[in-house]
């Protein structure tokens, strides 16, 4: 089994970072073989809304015009079991990191021209969804657009299954660490996607 998660956090090390290590920790430790893509290290342009990916028919992904690292890491989700999306929350919805990665899975929808948007047909099974927030948790959850827009995505990359690791009252002080609350979560969530 292979679990990939994908950062979109600023902040190396953060609460977000440091929940998404526990998380793969306790997948690896259950034998998963695990990855983590930090969006920080990868050049991720702005989708350019050509289209080009969306108007070939079939269940595989469309190909993306621009020469970038998305296509290399949108390889790796494809080969991956179970995958993670995390992004603390800015300005009540995902980093501008993470949206600029999410518009770039546009691929994964079949969009003709003069028609509407269809999901394509994926293999994955589960993922999990990270976000902290300055809020509490079930604030941050009903009041900012993070966690649905990342549930949506995992919906549209083909999960049936989308678990979701809420850390509220998040970074309230500069030198602010993953609450043990939150990290007992996340190595729970990664024992879990791995067990049958």
């Amino acid at each position: 089994m292979k679990v990939t998660a994908i950062v979109g956090s600023y902040r190396r090390g953060g609460i977000v970072e440091s929940a998404v290590d526990e998380l793969l920790a306790a997948a690896r430790a259950q034998g998963a073989e695990v990855e983590k893509v930090h969006l920080l290290d990868r050049r991720v342009e702005f989708c350019t809304n050509c289209r080009t990916c969306t108007i070939e028919p079939g269940p595989d992904r469309g190909r993306c015009a621009i020469a970038d690292h998305v296509p290399a890491i949108l390889d790796t989700l494809d080969a991956s079991d179970v995958i993670v999306l995390a992004s603390p929350v800015n300005f009540w919805t995902v980093t501008a990191l993470m949206k600029r990665f999410i518009e770039r899975t546009v691929c994964y929808g079949y969009w003709p021209w003069g028609g509407g948007p269809k999901p394509r047909g994926t293999r994955y099974k589960r993922a999990i969804v990270v976000t902290a927030s300055a809020a509490p948790a079930l604030v941050a959850r009903w009041g900012t657009d993070a966690g649905k827009l990342l549930r949506r995505v995992a919906q549209l990359l083909g999960a049936k299954r989308v678990d979701t690791l809420w850390i509220g009252l998040a970074r309230r002080t500069p030198d602010a660490g993953l609450p043990e609350k939150a990290r007992v979560r996340a190595r729970t969530l990664g024992r879990r996607i791995v067990a049958p």
